[in-house]
């Protein structure tokens, strides 16, 4: 994986009234554990999702606990897990990034919710929502409120967010309705301590396995008892939520000195309102505040008679609640017309942008309009027009591949192959390969969800003269591509093409294990080959290259794009992400030279008297270790192509260079390390000859 917990994890098993320290991901996996849940489940693709990560790290204290894991396919099969707290009264919880796992979740997540639970049902989402993230932008609100699932957004520190765990399973099971718990990316990093409980075990768990099945009609998700569940989650369930949350005050109101105004928030709002407020003068480093804050822990159900109670000696209430729809300030415009409490201004988006993440900046910008502090307003337009400057001399950057990414010559080798057989389109996938879109490929026409490349070719490939091409990620492979792609593809007698990047791991979100990884841990099982999944299904024609021969890959599309076989055509493109190779690399060769021994280390360079300067090399590759430098020949003036520190000879550039018929300037040098006899004699015979020759050319 791409980080590793083993060291922390020993915090987990801190007792009764010891001190925790440490990360925000970390305190939610001992507040699960803290809570007695008996199993967890997940799918990687956010920072939320190290928990799955931390776990997998602490196996030994899960069995002393008898808690079971599981590393789910997609987030769907997560989410299905909690239908064990449909029947039987355990808890469990699973993680996985909102809104797009969410999406892929929404199916067993409307049944889980149609049939409520008896155990604690607890969903740890990451809301991955603002300039650092890497999806759509929407928000999990719209879910909770579409499927009745109450969300807790804890104010971003750690005694509040564990709390707001244990209490999330308590709500869980006096609501019987299952519970989101949303967390940003900062919220998931932010470190402090906390006071721990020791850990519980599960009355039935691995350990302790429950004696009989039960059965209930009424919790089956079919009518006529999914009439009754929606009839029972208006009159049952969204009372006794209401009740449990204002009688466990689990939205704080924090008073303030100026009681005509106030200031609503979603707790993981609060820390950026309460530093705006200390730049403004208004609040102090502890956060004690001169202006009133309701801070709403739990974002969704509201609880009117608390709002209404902090409006009511209020003339101005601000709203500051990230994203849109503007969920919050609408029904809170609701809540105080219908107790009559018309008397409160209440302002949010006219103050603060619609739509975008609510950065330090930007809440303190809309806390200064409404606060009517234009002193303040005025000296953030000045250090925004500062920090313009100064980022205007910064050139733009766009994120790309690692150096050495065996996805990178694949793209190469798409471009070499359009040279013969025209442009042609290409639908994209989610995954490290998506990066191809960006200069200088510019390669992917479509993204439409995980796993679904293929499925979105399937009317557009019917619609050219030629045919089109699709990439997937092994990742995207296992997490839902070979079912409603592949097998989509084969049953429709589908004739398109199928790129299937096999870098071993899901490498976009941190380098987990998928089925099909070159090694597994001892918790996994193995042998699982995406080439028999293939032929299981029913591909008749599939080829499998190394990624790094450009010249091959590029031959084997031409092949695909003119063969006279009809049906899917899949081509494996073959090549270990080079971050877990390196890692794995690194440690070996800096054992091998503490022990002297003799190691080689291949780099590339380019011949500067060869260079012709048209840098056609770096538009084919966008290698970050290939680039330009000043030419040292002073009657030419282009600079020359050279190849910096930091590459791993991959040997993209030569590759490159030779499928694409670019000059011949391009070399292969071998640096040796503690050198032999041979070698050194080698270097001497090499050296006298390299001095013989250069006597004769003078």
């Amino acid at each position: 994986m791409e980080r590793s917990f083993k060291k922390e994890v020993e915090l987990l098993k801190l007792g009764d009234g010891e001190t925790f320290h440490g990360e925000g991901i970390l305190a939610v996996t001992k507040a699960l554990l803290q809570s007695g849940v008996a199993y967890v489940g997940g799918y990687q693709g956010a920072p939320v999702s190290h928990v799955m990560d931390v776990l997998n790290d602490a196996r030994d204290i899960l069995d002393d606990l008898g808690v079971h894991v599981e590393t789910n396919a997609n987030e769907a099969g997560a989410a299905a897990m909690l239908g064990a707290s449909i029947n039987y009264p355990i808890r469990g919880a699973v993680a996985f990034k909102s809104t797009v796992g969410t999406n892929v979740a929404s199916d067993a997540l409307s049944n889980l919710a149609s049939a409520g639970v008896r155990g604690g049902a607890l969903v740890v989402l990451g809301e991955d929502y603002g300039e650092g993230s890497s999806i759509i932008q929407e928000r999990s609100h719209a879910f909770a409120m579409k499927s009745q699932m109450w969300l807790l957004d804890p104010r971003p520190n750690l005694p509040k967010i564990v709390e707001m765990v244990e209490k999330g399973f308590e709500l869980s099971e006096a609501s019987n309705t299952p519970v989101m718990l949303e967390l940003r990316i900062r919220a998931c990093h932010v470190h402090g301590t906390f006071t721990t409980k020791k850990n519980l075990g599960s009355k039935n768990s691995k350990k302790n396995p429950i004696a009989e099945p039960d059965f209930d009609f009424g919790r089956i998700s079919l009518p006529p008892a999914t009439y009754a569940q929606e009839k029972h989650k208006i009159e049952v369930r969204w009372p006794a939520a209401v009740a449990f949350i204002r009688k466990n005050k689990l939205n704080e109101v924090f008073a303030g000195a100026m009681s005509d105004t106030g200031i609503v928030c979603q707790g993981g709002m609060y820390n950026a309102v309460i530093r705006a407020l200390q730049l403004l003068g208004l609040a102090d480093a502890f956060g004690a505040t001169r202006v009133p804050i309701y801070c709403m822990n739990v974002a969704y159900p509201m609880i009117p008679e608390e709002t209404v109670a902090f409006c009511a000696d209020k003339k101005r209430v601000l709203v500051v609640e990230e994203g849109q729809p503007a969920f919050i300030e609408d029904a809170l415009q609701a809540a105080l017309r219908r107790a009559d409490a018309n008397l409160t201004k209440v302002h949010g988006k006219d103050m603060l942008p619609l739509g975008g993440e609510y950065t330090g900046e930007v809440v303190l910008t809309g806390i200064s309009r409404f606060l009517n502090r234009d002193v303040e307003i005025n000296a953030v337009k000045k250090l925004k027009t500062r920090a313009t400057e100064l980022l205007g001399t910064v050139p733009a950057r766009p994120p790309g591949f690692c150096v050495g990414c065996p996805e990178r010559p694949v793209f190469a080798a798409m471009k070499v192959a359009e040279k013969a057989t025209g442009a042609f389109h290409i639908s994209a996938d989610i995954g490290c390969h998506t990066f191809a879109t960006l200069p200088p490929f510019n390669i992917g026409h479509t993204v439409l969800g995980y796993g679904l490349g293929l499925a979105s070719n399937s009317a557009v490939d019917t619609m050219f003269g030629k045919r089109t091409l699709t990439i997937m990620g092994d990742g995207g492979f296992w997490h839902n591509g070979l079912t409603s792609g592949i097998a989509n593809s084969v049953f429709n007698k589908d004739d398109g093409i199928l790129v299937i990047m096999k870098n071993g791991y899901s490498s976009a979100t941190g380098t987990q294990e998928l089925p099909s990884s070159p090694q597994h841990s001892e918790s996994k099982s193995d042998d699982m080959a995406i080439e028999r999944a293939l032929a299981g299904v029913g591909v008749g024609w599939v080829k499998t290259v190394d990624n790094y021969r450009v010249g091959d890959v590029a031959k084997v599309l031409k092949d695909a794009m003119s063969t006279e076989y009809k049906g899917l055509k899949v081509i494996i493109a073959e090549g270990e992400c080079q971050l877990e190779r390196q890692r794995k690399l690194r440690p070996v060769v800096a054992k091998q030279l503490s022990e002297g021994k003799r190691t080689i280390k291949v780099k590339y360079g380019v011949d500067e008297d060869t260079c012709t300067g048209d840098h056609s090399c770096i538009r084919l590759s966008g290698c970050p270790t290939l680039t330009i430098k000043d030419n040292p020949d002073p009657l030419r003036r282009d600079p020359v192509a050279t190849v910096i520190d930091g590459c791993v000879g991959c040997g993209l550039c030569g590759e490159n260079a030779h499928a694409a018929v670019l000059c011949p300037s391009f070399y292969r040098a071998e640096i040796i390390q503690n050198p032999g006899f041979f070698d050194k004699a080698l270097n001497k015979l090499r050296n006298a000859f390299r001095g013989t020759t250069i006597h004769q050319r003078n």
